[in-house]
Order: structure tokens, then C-alpha cells, then sequence
């Protein structure tokens, strides 16, 4: 598995409603993207930085469409894989684990993307899985026409969604997809001590 599957964390963002770069958040004495890193690791062959801030950071990959929003993140993180498949995580998703990782990728047989469906129906395309070479290709056509929205690719590849009552019984499954996006989200879940 961790051959054929390369992580990489969304950093880019404007950050507007949190008012500072949500990678660098802490929780526990652990930046979101430390968080993360280490739950992809233990799926993945590699994680990588995009966009953003990151610059400074080893594993690093640049936006190939700066400002294009989430979906220009996907489209850099797929070109700048090196497996078949490649695992997004934004950053603000610090509780998605490695298990909710492992399941997507246990159930991408016959298909171009695994995405998970949170509880209240809403697909979560910046929490999958997606195989690079046909989801690159439609990435780029999707850039090309002026498409925005990372949910856009999964509806136009062959997409396994994934329930969440697939996933409900995994371990911290009520906050895999809580997103961290203001000051009021960020001291919510320090003061859970989550």
C-alpha cells in the first residue's frame, strides 16, 4: 500500500476567516500539519507540502495555478506524484486518521477516486483518495474551462463514494471532517482537548 500511494496536505488558502496559516495551529503541542503527516505516513510513502506557506519545507510542491483555489491544489498535488494514487488532506482536517486513510484506499477497486460523504451528505473531496493519471488529465481540462471546485473532478471520474455509515464505526469517525476555518472553530476543539 504505502508504495502506491503518495500523501500531500493542502496549505494554500487564503485563511481569511481564521486570520493566520492554519497549517502552523496547534493542538496538543502539534501543528495541524504534523497531525496529519503522521496519520498519512502510516498509509503512504510520502507526504508532501502544497502551496501556501509551505515554501520553506523540504517536501514541497508549488501551486501550478496560484490562487486557483482547493481544486488547484489537487491539480498540483496529482502532478506532483510520483504513485498511482495520491491521498489529499487539507490541513484544516487534523482529526482524519490513518484507519479512515486505510479504508479508503481497501475500497478503491475499479475506481479513479475514493471520497468519503460526511455525516450530514456533504462529499468531502479534500479528505480522498484519487488515482492520478485520469484524475490529473480531468484536472487540467477542468482548470482549462474555468472550474473551481475539487467536487467538480470527483463527479466527472469513475468516484467510489464512501457513506458515512461505512466509516461510523472507525474511531474518532465524529470528527474526521470537522474543519477548523475560524478563532470560534480552533478554541472549540482545544477546549474538547481533542
Amino acid at each position: 500500500m504505502r508504495d502506491s500511494v503518495a500523501g500531500f496536505i493542502l496549505t494554500g488558502g487564503a485563511s481569511r476567516r481564521m486570520g493566520t496559516d492554519k497549517s502552523r495551529l496547534e493542538l496538543n503541542g502539534e501543528t495541524f500539519v504534523d497531525r496529519i503527516s503522521r496519520e498519512i505516513l502510516s498509509v503512504a510513502g510520502s507526504v508532501t507540502l502544497v502551496g501556501g506557506q509551505a515554501a520553506n519545507q523540504p517536501n514541497y510542491a508549488p501551486d501550478i495555478f496560484p490562487s486557483w483555489g482547493a481544486l488547484g491544489g489537487v491539480h498540483a498535488s496529482l502532478r506532483a506524484s510520483s504513485a498511482s494514487w495520491s491521498l489529499i488532506v487539507a490541513c484544516d482536517f487534523p482529526f482524519a486518521t490513518a484507519e479512515l486513510f486505510s479504508y479508503l484506499y481497501q475500497v478503491r477497486e475499479d475506481a479513479e477516486a475514493v471520497a468519503p460523504i460526511q455525516a450530514d451528505g456533504i462529499p468531502q473531496p479534500l479528505c480522498a483518495l484519487y488515482r492520478v493519471q485520469p484524475c490529473l488529465t480531468i484536472a487540467e481540462q477542468m482548470i482549462k474551462s474555468g472550474e473551481r471546485k475539487p467536487v467538480a473532478l470527483l463527479q466527472s471520474v469513475r468516484t467510489r463514494w464512501v457513506s458515512f455509515a461505512e466509516i461510523a464505526t472507525l474511531k474518532g469517525a465524529n470528527h474526521f471532517f470537522d474543519n477548523i476555518n475560524t478563532p470560534e472553530d480552533y478554541d472549540r476543539v482545544r477546549k474538547k482537548g481533542l
